[in-house]
């Protein structure tokens, strides 16, 4: 295998385009997670709301953006040797070294003070945020069972600040389907991984080698059996709580569990290494989504 050239840009790709690449806008769509305890609480069609998590979600793509610049320089070397992250403009030397640093700095820095001037919660969330993505580059994602940890802990994250920008508690349930689900699919992306790279996947990345298939399911079916169950519980007290609008909250269970279901699925088929493409390139994850989104949105606004 040759590896690509790392000083001269391709003559096809300039380095505008290599810097929109490389704080890869596409990943920003797990930031949506912002939305979901402001519009769970039945909150977003209040203007100040809605716009503190337009905000949430604008901070926290600036603060992925230049974590994304970061921590490609810290992968340069890893990033060069594997099939397909040899591509990424840093690592194919489409953007300077010294210009990602500056501009990722720039980019964390400017978000975490952002995040502040909301509130200092907020601001809290997003530094820590920062330095979990840091801390995973540098040394997480080398530590089993940790990377899975730090991994899932950037979802998490992003639906604790989405909470505090919009000023809203969060329910037990709510924390547990949330920790859980973001463990399911850090597990699912590693077991994508696995699959993907096949005999190189431990030289790439060193917890790939530790983790058996059989591990992996188990920590699948183990957090896949928490949300289920926790989603059934939330959704069955908040039909209690709200007795007019139960039908909606109780009916949503079952959109909920086929697209869990779904999901699953396109993994086994070898989906998964990346969970904002499975999610944006399947239709059919799509039209189950809406549909418990608009369930969801009749048992908390239709009372």
């Amino acid at each position: 295998m040759t590896d690509p050239p790392t000083t001269a840009n391709p003559p096809s790709t300039s380095l505008v385009t290599g810097l929109i690449r490389a704080v890869r806008p596409k990943q920003w769509a797990k930031n949506v997670l912002v939305f979901i305890a402001p519009g769970a609480a039945g909150l977003l069609t209040h203007h100040d709301v809605l716009i503190s998590a337009v905000f949430a979600f604008c901070t926290f793509s600036l603060a992925a953006g230049g974590t994304y610049l970061i921590n490609d320089v810290m992968d340069l070397e890893s990033d060069r040797r594997h099939p397909t992250k040899r591509n990424r403009p840093i690592a194919a030397g489409i953007v300077p070294v010294p210009l990602a640093i500056a501009l990722g700095t720039l980019f964390v820095v400017g978000a975490t003070a952002l995040g502040t001037l909301r509130t200092w919660q907020f601001g809290l969330i997003v530094l820590l945020y920062v330095l979990l993505t840091t801390l995973y580059s540098a040394v997480l994602k080398h530590q089993p069972v940790l990377d899975l940890v730090g991994l899932a802990s950037g979802f998490i994250l992003r639906l604790l600040g989405g909470a505090k920008a919009a000023e809203v508690a969060i329910s037990d349930w709510f924390l547990i389907i949330s920790c859980f689900g973001a463990l399911f699919i850090a597990t699912c992306k590693r077991q994508a991984e696995r699959r993907d790279l096949g005999s190189e996947s431990g030289s790439l990345r060193a917890t790939l080698a530790v983790y058996t298939d059989q591990y992996l399911n188990f920590l699948k079916a183990v957090s896949a059996g928490v949300v289920l169950v926790a989603y059934c519980e939330f959704a069955l007290e908040r039909a209690h709580e709200h007795p007019p609008s139960a039908v909606w909250i109780e009916l949503s269970i079952i959109p909920f569990l086929v697209a869990f279901f779904r999901y699953a699925l396109l993994v086994e088929q070898g989906h998964g290494a990346a969970p904002e493409e499975v999610i944006l390139g399947d239709r059919q994850l799509q039209v189950i989504g809406l549909v418990w989104v608009a369930l969801m949105g009749l048992s908390v606004y239709v009372r």
